[in-house]
């Protein structure tokens, strides 16, 4: 059958909105590095995950400037960044390279230094200050700062949802790590054998709070939407002889 110039040309027309559907997802920015060669410098952060092997995120892992933070609503978001030889400053770039990190900390602003000579991370800037080995895989040391292109997407996890208790008396602070799917919390309850659902309120970056007393000998379970839509709940997941400080997983996990 043969094909007319008109249905060629929608078929044009339909290649480009496919091929720009592609790279749609991808938005430029900048990114440095910090933490030494180790990455050991990266531990703790805004998000409040402390050791970040012992939250499941690992080495690869960045701070966010504070138009990406978004005052910790971003807290275990990962991010897939590629170097962008195409901008001033890619002559820097291992071509073909990508890596996905985790949100893990913020990158505060700089106010004393102009957002184009080291206040990188002053708004309105996309910048990613991302752990050395991490920044290694994609940009060559010496440049200190690339160009690139980043999209948010799924996180993947191993093992389940973890849970950090701390607070004291009527002050529950939980620290919710290792999340799946969007990798960030939107919403979060709190719950003991003897209570309902009590609703609980972000205090900052992954930390979620209660004033709520009385939990102390009773089991505690969490509800917990992610900013992708998904809702678990994880039933007695802290057993009844639960303390401040100690830290519980759940076999649970998102997937969106």
């Amino acid at each position: 059958m043969a094909t007319s110039p008109r249905s060629l040309l929608l078929w044009g027309v339909l290649a480009a909105c496919v091929a720009a559907g592609v790279d749609a997802g991808w938005l430029p920015g900048t990114a440095t590095f910090y933490g030494g060669h180790d990455g050991s410098g990266t531990m703790d952060g805004a998000c409040g995950y402390g050791n970040l092997y012992n939250a499941g995120y690992g080495i690869n892992n960045a701070a966010l400037s504070s138009v990406l933070f978004n005052n910790g609503a971003s807290c275990g978001q990962c991010y897939t960044i590629t170097c962008d030889p195409s901008r001033p400053g890619g002559r820097w770039c291992k071509l073909g390279t990508s890596i996905t990190v985790t949100a893990t900390n913020l990158c505060p602003p700089n106010w004393a230094l102009p957002s184009d000579n080291g206040g990188w991370c002053n708004p309105p800037r996309p910048h990613f200050d991302m752990s050395q080995p991490a920044w290694e895989h994609i940009g060559v040391y010496s440049a200190g700062i690339i160009p690139v292109l980043f999209q948010q997407v799924k996180c993947s996890r191993q093992g389940g949802v973890r849970f950090e208790i701390a607070g004291f008396n009527y002050f529950l602070l939980v620290n919710i790590q290792n999340v799946g799917g969007s990798g960030s919390v939107g919403a979060a309850w709190v719950k003991g054998t003897k209570t309902g659902w009590i609703q609980m309120s972000r205090n900052w970056g992954a930390n979620w709070q209660a004033c709520v007393g009385g939990l102390a000998g009773q089991a505690l379970s969490f509800a917990v939407t992610t900013t992708g839509g998904q809702y678990l709940q994880f039933l007695d997941v802290a057993p009844a002889w639960w303390q401040y400080g100690m830290a519980f997983s759940s076999p649970l996990q998102f997937t969106y």
